[in-house]
């Protein structure tokens, strides 16, 4: 059996082979990195042009927003108007507890909200002086990804392109 000449995948070239393209570095659907272009859906950016990158978490999710806020003015109000009205003079000790945990339901109605539906990850980057949205997901798997494969283009356009040495090394293999 020749085992000389046997590799499991073929060497990647820098900038790929002629007609393949450039190398790719991230590819699921809607979603591509290559050392030149980071694409995503119909917006397509060349990786050269893009600076400042960084990432956020975007908004919260507006119907958590908007529950906490509507449980906090009903809570508060409720208490305000007990308080005016003398009402709070005549409550008992267990009312007085349940009226502390329903303070709590706004913080609840918060962490659930958080919980259920999770601000997205987003990656912003500035092209020509202006800050855009880039890329933005819920899933810190895959954006965890795909910042990495653009920071890494970025880095291979900065040095002038990229080689990989174990892609480009002819180990020595003995002859049997």
């Amino acid at each position: 059996m020749d085992r000389e000449g046997a590799t499991t995948r073929p060497p990647r070239s820098p900038r790929g082979t002629a007609g393949n393209g450039p190398t790719l570095l991230y590819a699921r659907p809607g979603i591509v990195v290559t050392v030149d272009r980071f694409t995503v859906g119909r917006s397509s950016w060349r990786v050269a042009e893009l600076t400042h990158l960084h990432t956020t978490r975007g908004p919260h999710d507006r119907v958590a927003t908007r529950a906490v806020l509507v449980s906090t003015v009903v809570i508060g109000g409720t208490g305000l108007l007990l308080g005016f009205t003398g009402g709070l003079q005549r409550l008992t000790a267990g009312a007085y507890l349940l009226l502390g945990a329903v303070f709590l339901v706004p913080v609840l109605l918060a962490a659930a909200g958080d919980r259920w539906r999770p601000p997205a990850y987003e990656l912003w980057g500035q092209r020509g002086g202006v800050e855009e949205l880039l890329f933005s997901s819920d899933d810190e798997h895959q954006f965890g990804q795909v910042t990495r494969a653009v920071r890494r283009a970025r880095e291979m356009n900065s040095y002038g392109g990229w080689e990989d040495p174990l892609a480009t090394a002819d180990p020595w293999r003995p002859r049997r």
